[in-house]
């Protein structure tokens, strides 16, 4: 098996949808001798800021001196970006490698009368073996969707972290803010350390109640000891303390106020892995908080015009890409590419993020679950006149090039399928 039939086959099995539960993954584990309990696991869990404080954490444990893989879903160019360790991502060949020896696993399985392994499965079991094959000494595992049944939910962390959470998935994660909470602190195990984002009250009183069950410490964010010092495109620095640490000075280089509250995130899950013995100085922190970096989230690829992708795609996320948009690029005329998936919440989208454009383009991601540009034209309508309907990518993107005033912006959001062919676009590496 070469990369592209590894890759082919791994797509293949999209087919067999997305299955919550454990057992199939466990089974798939077991017979590759149960790699994921061959290093300790930082588990992330929520609806957003997930791959922002996965990659810190990555960040900062590598600075630190710890062999670290790193683990996250969705890809945005490359599906190699979703396995990596020590910041760099799997190599092709053992990818290939890894990949025929989980197919042969499933096979196996599937002779026996077992269910087949849904595609993330399949992409979770390739990681946790790779991890294991590198000897990581420590993974900083995303979770795929939701967490209590999500197939990363096997690991027995060293630290739990949940981030913000808010609507999304509401279809297999509930209705409530509290019974989507309910699914996410299903990553909390007995007496693991769990770290908690500033959350509403009533994801806060889940999250409190189920850490309280299993006795597990909890390191809620210390939201009054965040000091901001600058907020700018590219450049934030704020002071934080939690308990004994303090952290002074601390710059990060993603945009947006939500990602000082990520940080601090972070920092406090940092706070609790020394308390769970490891070794992380203040300049590890600082360094690697500093050269953190997570692509498609308020990322500026230009200037004059500005050309910022983001890949907001529930309202909590439009919300913070419409604030942002206010705080930093306030006055200057606004050109939107959009294009959603079918099953999100499109009118919360859309009514925070098209009242800022001047014009708007509509287009298709590239996925299977894309919304009909001419539908969501309809609804994108409300809140702007001029609208234009242009289903290929590519010409779009062009579009808004050719639209957008040199002292403007062109903002590219609504899906991260579209954020990720944009980038490779616009910046092809």
């Amino acid at each position: 098996m070469n990369y592209e039939e590894a890759l082919e086959y791994i797509h293949s099995t999209y087919r067999f949808g997305s299955k919550l539960g454990l057992e199939n993954i466990k089974d798939l584990l077991r017979r590759l001798d149960n790699p994921h309990e061959r290093f300790g696991v930082v588990h992330v869990a929520g609806t957003n800021g997930k791959g922002s404080v996965t990659s810190m954490l990555t960040h900062v444990l590598h600075e630190a001196g710890y062999r670290v893989g790193m683990f996250i879903s969705p890809y945005l160019e490359r599906f190699t970006e979703r396995i990596q360790v020590d910041l760099k991502e799997i190599e092709h060949d053992h990818l290939a490698r890894i990949t025929q020896r989980v197919k042969e696993k499933v096979e196996e399985m599937v002779s026996e009368g077992k269910n087949h392994p849904t595609e993330f499965e399949i992409v979770t079991a390739i990681g946790f073996a790779y991890f294991a094959e590198r000897e990581v000494d420590c993974a900083v595992v995303e979770v795929g969707l939701g967490g209590r049944f999500d197939a990363t939910n096997v690991v027995n962390p060293i630290v739990s972290v949940i981030t913000s959470i808010s609507y999304d998935h509401m279809d297999v994660l509930g209705d409530t803010l509290g019974k989507i909470a309910f699914e996410k602190a299903g990553i909390i195990k007995q007496g693991r350390p769990v770290v908690t984002y500033p959350q509403l009250p009533e994801a806060t009183d889940v999250i409190k109640r189920v850490a309280r069950e299993r006795n597990a410490p909890l390191f809620e964010v210390n939201r009054s000891g965040i000091q901001v010092i600058a907020s700018e495109v590219g450049r934030q620095v704020f002071n934080y303390s939690f308990g004994g640490d303090n952290f002074s000075n601390v710059v990060i280089r993603l945009t947006g106020r939500h990602q000082i509250l990520n940080a601090a995130t972070a920092l406090t899950a940092v706070a609790a892995l020394r308390r769970e013995g490891f070794a992380i100085l203040d300049d590890a922190v600082y360094r690697g908080m500093e050269r953190a970096f997570w692509p498609g989230r308020l990322e500026v690829l230009g200037h004059q015009p500005y050309v910022i992708l983001d890949g907001a795609h529930n309202e909590s996320g439009a919300q913070a890409l419409a604030g942002a948009i206010k705080e930093y690029f306030g006055g200057k005329p606004v050109t939107l590419v959009m294009g959603i998936l079918k099953d999100k919440d499109i009118d919360a989208i859309v009514k925070h993020i098209c009242p800022l454009a001047e014009s708007i383009i509509v287009t298709r991601p590239d996925s299977p679950r894309a919304m009909d540009p001419a539908e969501l034209a309809v609804k994108v309508k409300r809140y702007c006149r001029d609208v234009t309907v242009e289903p290929d990518v590519e010409r779009a993107t062009a579009m808004g090039l050719g639209k957008v005033a040199r002292d403007g912006v062109l903002l590219f959001t609504g899906s991260l399928y579209l954020i990720g062919r944009i980038r490779g676009l616009l910046s092809p590496s």
